[in-house]
């Protein structure tokens, strides 16, 4: 039951997808004063190295969050160079395509948490939350973290922000535990909802957590990360989630990003070489009316750039 680590997958290819859309939703939310409730159902440890035993294990780093400094490192180079090039010409300089507001956003706040040109910490939710909640001292940030090693190292790293009754931690098992908190006092509300799903279950406990909580609070806002899978639970969890948001007669938006192909392949000798997670997506109950556009723009971007094949791509639907 506690075997999952985020820490082997942070900043990978879905970390890029699911804290986009989380930074994107929370930049729209965070314009009004009236306070925020956020809850974070699956926090983790909070923060992640990039170049320790974990990370370096499985290496996802390198074709996700990694693979976008690298390519914007590169154009940023090839700006300079041709911007040299041409300094002594009286023409135009050239001008490096900027990536989408979204996404740069998104390398920004996860840049912000290292120093220099080092990129060797990974924020996980509760710290990209927090870094987007400083100077609300009226918002509240709920964490939820039921593995016991994860759950004493998501507080010795909260502790470090001082961040008094901002934040709690609660180690319990969030799929109970968020309902005594719905509806918040304020009547605002994020709710982020992204386990491992390494239990088969988790997929219809999620559904359970979804339609509870909409019927408690039907105006809150909710997303939920799910992998893209070869399993039939995996590919019905956002069909039923949109037949829960149409049901209750609220907005939906359904995003996934693709970075290679989930088909089965064999080595040089024979054996069988599974894809490891080939594409993830986030489904979103009362999405900010401006979350459509911006994942538009930024995933596309993202898939070309994270594209392990010909099978990359993304796709954004809405409804409501």
């Amino acid at each position: 039951m506690f075997s999952y680590r985020h820490a082997f997958h942070a900043g990978n290819h879905a970390d890029v997808l699911k804290h986009t859309a989380l930074i994107a939703v929370l930049r729209h939310m965070t314009q009004k004063d009236t306070a925020l409730n956020v809850f974070d159902t699956h926090a983790g440890a909070g923060l992640y190295r990039l170049d320790g035993d974990y990370a370096q294990t499985s290496g996802e780093a390198a074709d996700g969050y990694l693979r976008l400094i690298s390519k914007q490192n590169e154009a940023q180079a090839l700006l300079k160079q041709a911007q040299s090039a041409t300094k002594s010409v009286a023409t135009k300089k050239p001008e490096a395509a900027p990536l989408p507001a979204a996404l740069q956003d998104y390398l920004d706040i996860v840049a912000s948490f290292n120093k220099g040109v080092s990129h060797t910490v990974y924020p996980g939710s509760p710290f990209i939350i927090h870094s987007l909640l400083q100077g609300r001292d009226r918002d509240r940030l709920k964490l939820f973290e039921l593995h016991p090693t994860d759950a004493k190292t998501l507080r010795a790293n909260i502790a470090q922000l001082d961040a008094g009754r901002l934040i709690t931690v609660h180690q319990e098992d969030s799929f109970e535990g968020l309902k005594k908190f719905l509806p918040p006092p304020s009547r605002r509300a994020l709710v982020l909802c992204d386990p491992s799903y390494e239990l088969k279950t988790d997929y219809a406990r999620v559904l359970d957590m979804m339609t509870d909580a909409v019927k408690r609070f039907a105006t809150g806002t909710y997303m939920v990360w799910y992998p893209i899978i070869p399993r039939p639970e995996a590919h019905d969890l956002p069909r039923r989630l949109k037949t829960l948001a149409v049901r209750e007669g609220r907005p939906w938006l359904n995003a996934s990003l693709t970075v290679k192909s989930s088909k089965l392949t064999t080595d040089a000798e024979g054996e069988v070489v599974r894809p490891g997670l080939p594409a993830s997506g986030v489904f979103v109950i009362n999405p900010p009316h401006t979350l459509k556009a911006a994942l538009k723009d930024a995933l596309g971007a993202a898939a070309k750039l994270l594209a392990q094949d010909k099978n990359q791509g993304f796709e954004v639907e809405s409804g409501g």
